[in-house]
């Protein structure tokens, strides 16, 4: 289950990517945009603002954000982006921080390529720190016991969850797209006693939080520090500097 509040912990480091990534779609007065995992909508609220003429459309899969972000105004809706189809008047489409969770993200960015009409731009950001000591962390600490039994088949992402960047240019600009792709690492300066764990607590560590009881949680969450802390140690003005790779790709349809 995800947690609004704890997601947005950390809301103007996790908000930069969006607009980085948005700032290079270049539509002037698009009809329709699409923010596909929208969130808590403090995002997807800007995208309004940028066109106040376009319909807003956003999903996500977890009732818990959609009814954060119609909180915020947002007209969002449930739904799983593998079932989104793209409405005759769509001319950007943006998906932050979201196909991660997707195995056929590519396929689908294929997919959609070929479904939209030409001049309408696809935007997506992925983070690609699936081989960070953070997560190294929380997959050594799973494999211990008493944890392990009960996370013995989680679904734990490693290895090529996200490719280079090169490699999605590659698949849209076969799809006829016009393409512009680059990963970034962003230095995130955070404050506070376990800064880090409270990173990832509002995402990496969301499935485990679902299998565990609430006193298994307590307990990986003060085994977990420990290596978060020998990882990322705080400096001496207080602050803790936490290395985030992403990738990002936009592309205009031919």
């Amino acid at each position: 289950m995800w947690n609004p509040d704890v997601y947005l912990t950390y809301a103007d480091h996790r908000g930069r990517p969006f607009f980085d990534l948005t700032s290079r779609v270049a539509a002037d007065k698009p009809r329709r945009v699409v923010d596909l995992g929208c969130g808590p909508g403090n995002l997807t609220a800007t995208l309004a603002q940028r066109w106040p003429h376009a319909v807003i459309e956003a999903w996500d899969s977890s009732a818990e954000m959609v009814e954060a972000a119609r909180a915020r105004g947002v007209d969002a809706q449930v739904g799983d982006v593998r079932s989104w189809e793209p409405k005759p008047d769509t001319d950007v489409l943006v998906s932050n921080a979201t196909l991660q969770w997707v195995p056929e993200h590519r396929e689908l960015l294929v997919r959609w390529a070929g479904q939209l009409a030409a001049g309408s731009w696809i935007a997506v950001q992925m983070p690609g720190n699936f081989e960070s000591p953070s997560h190294e962390a929380v997959r050594a600490v799973a494999r211990r016991e008493p944890f392990a039994n009960a996370l013995r088949d989680m679904p734990f992402r490693e290895g090529s969850v996200v490719s280079p960047p090169a490699e999605y240019a590659g698949l849209l600009t076969d799809a006829g797209c016009r393409v512009d792709a680059w990963e970034t690492t962003y230095i995130h300066e955070l404050t506070g006693e376990n800064p880090v764990l409270e990173w990832v607590t509002g995402t990496a560590l969301r499935p485990v939080i679902e299998r565990l009881s609430a006193e298994a949680w307590q307990q990986f969450r003060q085994q977990l520090i420990p290596l978060l802390n020998e990882a990322y140690p705080r400096r001496p003005d207080g602050t803790t500097f936490y290395p985030f790779r992403r990738i990002f790709v936009v592309a205009q349809v031919g």
